[in-house]
Order: structure tokens, then C-alpha cells, then sequence
């Protein structure tokens, strides 16, 4: 038994204090500390926020040395009880770290729990203290009255801990109980309503993945707990076995009194929906690369396009097929994703199984240049899977759903490889497909998604782009320039990123449609931008795309007007229905 004794020690310094019991150390006792969490490609460095780290044997103080960043060697007797002690520092409001203040805490133990090498396959204990009258805990870790218990290291850094005065509510699937914390929730909030729809996604993702009234002991947790933090403004999630981190703006939580759907509670729906599908896609239907994590090190795959891409797809569509959205509103969702995906130069830049690879150095990186080197495998690998349902359906073979179920049958829930993605799309719609899903993932060609959804009667339609993206301009605060896109007008006028609109024409911008008015009439095309760049003012020729010469990268997805065939609606009722 691997023993952790959690201590809040100084809401105001925002410090746990840490100690860690180990009954039959090893001679010279390894101990190291996650420099990620499995989830988020990134390597975050947690050990920067340990200090403070002694040991003692016998009461006595014995010697540590630091081996590298994330890495120390107790100078110990083996098989005596060893007992270490640190501090470490939270502050950090994400769902990856750990946070302590005045009005909650939070934490994952990737961040506070030390790994004592050798003894990752034993048992692990954690304990609570000092908490400040009134505070809870949630966590879908198992308790037993006084500890929680882990079978091993793995089990432990895979459970996050809320703390707090929180609101928390139930509601159960198949039997299995699920709670739903929320902390800093308006007055407003509506916990009643949000358990409903919560519960409405997890029953139709639970069937999807085990059919209707499956035995619970199918199920791959018997508990489950969502833990949201609602903040003025922040958005993501983080995935765990048996339970989920997220964090949104409290303003996107149901309000009570109000039978509104809005595009904020949709967009955190659609939150929930992504962090529970990956329960099973990605918490155990896995990269093979994942069948053992490195905690010390970055986990190359070239999957992530299918973990994170599939589970995008299936994200929003899981709100149709609970009923909490109609078709148009999916629609105009699916839209919006396409369009982002168009607006990026970086899709012919880099393939989706370069940016799942690349993850850790650019996706969580990003920069001014992103947009043009780099596209997201969350969106591109969405409509990747779209563009692989819709082909299947049309020609009349099993859909993707077939795939991911034929995928968990076959690794009983485990890792699988590309090879395997593509020999169960062999299997179930022809070699001839599973080739195009190779080139469409190695490749860096457009998907032919217009053609696909036409089959099912969907309306292909196209909008003036915003003059922003017509220029090849992302703008920040006020009229800064974010980023500069490859191949726009901007780029060739010379703008950078930092750069601050002033005036176009002689007349002072206040915002960027101003230009509209400011065009020359006998010239309509040219233009003088005074822009500001490191103090100093420059003067820069921009001239207007040809209208003709503008891509028209905004979509807009509707239903046919006319009638649509019997074999369309059919093929949109099964794949919106499930």
C-alpha cells in the first residue's frame, strides 16, 4: 500500500501540503511526478510547483538527490517505512492541474501524488485533511469511510477531486448512479433541467455502445461523476475513466424559469456529450501506443484524429439523437465546423496524422502562424468521420456506428492501431473505402462532404465570408491584428501580426467594416492602411480581392426545398436517429 495523506494547508498561499507513506521502500527509492496528464498533449512540467521535499526513516532525516526535472532518489534502508513530505503550489484554474482558494479547490493527482517507482502495480490510499467547514469532495474514486482507494497508480491519477461548497445532484442509466457537481453556479442555475439533459445523452450514448438495457456489469464504470466549474469565461473538458473535468462560463448553464435552449447550454451539452463518449473512445477503445502510459515523457500516436476527431463528430450529433436539438440546429453546428475548416490554410499543410503526432508541439502551442501550418484533428477529424458515415450509408453498407462497436468487440475494449481501423472499414464497406479513409487521413485533400450530404437532401449553400476573412485577417482585441493568413491580401500588403488598424483612406477606423465606406469609388479595389507597428505609424497599399476571386469558405446547411427522395430521408432519419 502506497499511502498519500492530502493536507489543505493555506487557502490564501493557495498550498497542499503532501506526505507520502511507504511501508517497504525499495534501497534507494525512486519518486517522480507526471509531467503530463493523459488527455492533454502537452508537456506542462507539474513538478515546477513541488517544493519543500524532505525524508525521513526511523525519525530521522535521511538524503534525497534530484535526478532530473521530475525525478528524485530517497538515500533509504529498503523494507523500512519511509515517509516523504512536500508542498505543492495550486493555482492553476484549467481541468489539468490543481487549485486551491478561498471558495473551492480541485485537483488532479497527477499533479500532487508522486509516483514511488517500483510500486505503481501496489495499491494507493489517499487521505483528506483540513478541509474548511462546509467544503465537499466529489470524486468517482471508491471510499471506504475514511480513504480513498485505488488498485494502483494508474486507477489514482486517472480521478480528479473537487473541493468545496459545491451543488451536486443525481440521476441514474441502466442503473448506474451518475452525479453531476457544479461549482460557481449563478442563483439562476437550473440543476434540475441540466440533470435531464445530462441524463438523456448518457442513456443514448450507453445503448449506442451496449444496446438497449445492457447488464451493468457490461458497462466500463459503475459510477460516474461530472465536475463542472463555472467561470466568467473559459471552455474545455478533460476525460477520465470514470469521470469528467470540465469547465464553461456560468452564463451557458440552464437558467431556471427559462424554456430556452440557448446556444450557450447547446455548446455545453456539447461538452458533456464529448467528455462521456470518450469513456469508451480513448479511456479504453485506445491508441496502441497508449496500451501503457509514459508519464515522464511525451506518447507519440498518429490516432488522434480518430480519438479526438470521432468523438467530435459524434459529440453533437448525440444531442439530435437525444432529442435535445432538431435537425436545422445540428445543421447549422455541422456548418459552422465546416466553414473553420475551410477558413484554415493549414489543412493543405499538414495532414491529420501529422497534427496527432505534432499534438505536442503545435496543437497546444499555438501561435500567430497556427492557421497556416497547422489544422485541428479535433475538426477536420469530425468531419473526417462524417465524410466516412455518409460514404458508407450512401453506398448502402453498415455505418460508422458498426465501425466503432466492431472496434470495442474486437479489442474487448482496448488498444487498436490504424491497421485495425482500417481492416474493420475493409470488412464493413469494402477495401475500396478503407483505402480512401488512408489517403484522406495522410493527405491533405478536401473532404467531398457537399456531394455526400446531398444524397440525404441536405442543402449545400454558400455565404459572403465576413471582410475580416475576405482580407485574410484574424483580428484580437479592437482593430490588432491576431493573425495573417497565407495567400490573402494582407499577407501581400505586408500586415503582421501585432500590427493596430488606425485609418484606411485618410479617415479614422473604428471598426473593421469602416473600410466599406472608406473605398474610393473610382477605385474601389485600393486602399491606404495606416497601421502601427512597435510605435511607429506605416503606410501600406492593400488591394480588395476581386469579387469574382473570393472563396466563398462560409457554408450554410439546410434541407432541400423541394420534396426530398424516400431513400434520402430515410438515409438522414437513420443517420441523424441513430
Amino acid at each position: 500500500m502506497v499511502d498519500f495523506l492530502i493536507s489543505v494547508e493555506d487557502v490564501r498561499s493557495h498550498y497542499f501540503q503532501v506526505e507520502l507513506k511507504l511501508a517497504a521502500p525499495l534501497a534507494q527509492q525512486g519518486f517522480s511526478l507526471p509531467v503530463w496528464i493523459p488527455g492533454s498533449y502537452l508537456v506542462r512540467e507539474f513538478s515546477r510547483h513541488l517544493s519543500g521535499l524532505r525524508a525521513e526513516q526511523q525519525g530521522r532525516s535521511i538524503g534525497l538527490r534530484q535526478l532530473s526535472k521530475n525525478r528524485w532518489e530517497a538515500d533509504c534502508l529498503a523494507d523500512e517505512p519511509l515517509k516523504l513530505s512536500y508542498r505543492v503550489y495550486a493555482f492553476d484554474t484549467s481541468v489539468r492541474a490543481a487549485y486551491l482558494a478561498a471558495e473551492r479547490g480541485f485537483f488532479n493527482p497527477s499533479s500532487l501524488c508522486l509516483r514511488a517507482e517500483g510500486h505503481e502495480a501496489e495499491p494507493q490510499r489517499l487521505s483528506l485533511r483540513g478541509l474548511p467547514e462546509g467544503w465537499q469532495v466529489g470524486t468517482a474514486l471508491a471510499f471506504d469511510g475514511q480513504h480513498y482507494l485505488a488498485r494502483d497508480y494508474d486507477e489514482l491519477v486517472d480521478h480528479p477531486f473537487e473541493l468545496g461548497a459545491f451543488w451536486r445532484g443525481q440521476f441514474e442509466v441502466e442503473g448506474v448512479p451518475h452525479e453531476f457537481i457544479v461549482a460557481g453556479a449563478l442563483p439562476v442555475f437550473d440543476g434540475d433541467k441540466l440533470l435531464e439533459q445530462a441524463r438523456r445523452i448518457c442513456a443514448a450514448q450507453i445503448a449506442f455502445w451496449h444496446g438497449k438495457h445492457p447488464k451493468r456489469a457490461e458497462l466500463p464504470f459503475q459510477r460516474y461523476v461530472f465536475m463542472l466549474n463555472a467561470v466568467e469565461e473559459g471552455y474545455g473538458g478533460l476525460e477520465h475513466r470514470a469521470s469528467t473535468a470540465l469547465i464553461a462560463p456560468r452564463r451557458d448553464l440552464p437558467r431556471l424559469g427559462s424554456s430556452e435552449l440557448s446556444d450557450g447550454v447547446v455548446r455545453l451539452l456539447g461538452l458533456v456529450s464529448h467528455e462521456y463518449f470518450h469513456s469508451w473512445n480513448v479511456k479504453r477503445l485506445r491508441p496502441a501506443e497508449f496500451a501503457r502510459y509514459d508519464y515522464d515523457a511525451e506518447n507519440y500516436t498518429e490516432l488522434l484524429w480518430f480519438f479526438e476527431g470521432f468523438t467530435s463528430y459524434y459529440d453533437e450529433l448525440f444531442l439530435v439523437r437525444a432529442g435535445l436539438i432538431d435537425e436545422a440546429r445540428y445543421l447549422k453546428l455541422l456548418a459552422t465546423a465546416i466553414s473553420g475548416v475551410l477558413a484554415t490554410p493549414g489543412r493543405q499543410v499538414q495532414s491529420l496524422a501529422e497534427a496527432s503526432f505534432e499534438a505536442w508541439t503545435k496543437y497546444y502551442r499555438p501561435d500567430e502562424n497556427t492557421p497556416n501550418a497547422t489544422v485541428s484533428y479535433y475538426t477536420k477529424g469530425g468531419l473526417l468521420a462524417l465524410a466516412l458515415d455518409l460514404s458508407m450509408r450512401e453506398a448502402g453498407h453498415a455505418s460508422l456506428d458498426e465501425v466503432m462497436r466492431q472496434l470495442w468487440a474486437q479489442s474487448s475494449g482496448g488498444p487498436i492501431s490504424e491497421n485495425q481501423i482500417l481492416t474493420v472499414v475493409a470488412e464493413l464497406a469494402g477495401t475500396e473505402l478503407a483505402e480512401q479513409l488512408r489517403q484522406w487521413v495522410h493527405g491533405h485533400a478536401d473532404l467531398p462532404l457537399a456531394p455526400l450530404l446531398d444524397v440525404l437532401g441536405v442543402h449545400w449553400g454558400l455565404e459572403a465570408a465576413p471582410l475580416a476573412q475576405r482580407l485574410g485577417l484574424k483580428l484580437g482585441e479592437g482593430l490588432q491584428v491576431k493573425q495573417v493568413l497565407a495567400g490573402g491580401a494582407a499577407l501581400v500588403a505586408g500586415l503582421c501580426a501585432g500590427d493596430e488598424l488606425i485609418a484606411c483612406n485618410g479617415w479614422r477606423l473604428r471598426k473593421l467594416d469602416d473600410i466599406l465606406q472608406f473605398l474610393d469609388p473610382h477605385d474601389a479595389l485600393r486602399l491606404t492602411l495606416l497601421v502601427g507597428r512597435e510605435q511607429r505609424v506605416l503606410s501600406l497599399a492593400l488591394r480588395m480581392p476581386e469579387p469574382s476571386m473570393a472563396p466563398p469558405t462560409v457554408v450554410n446547411l439546410s434541407l432541400a426545398d423541394k420534396a426530398p427522395a424516400a431513400r434520402a430521408e430515410t438515409l438522414r432519419h437513420a443517420w441523424l436517429g441513430g
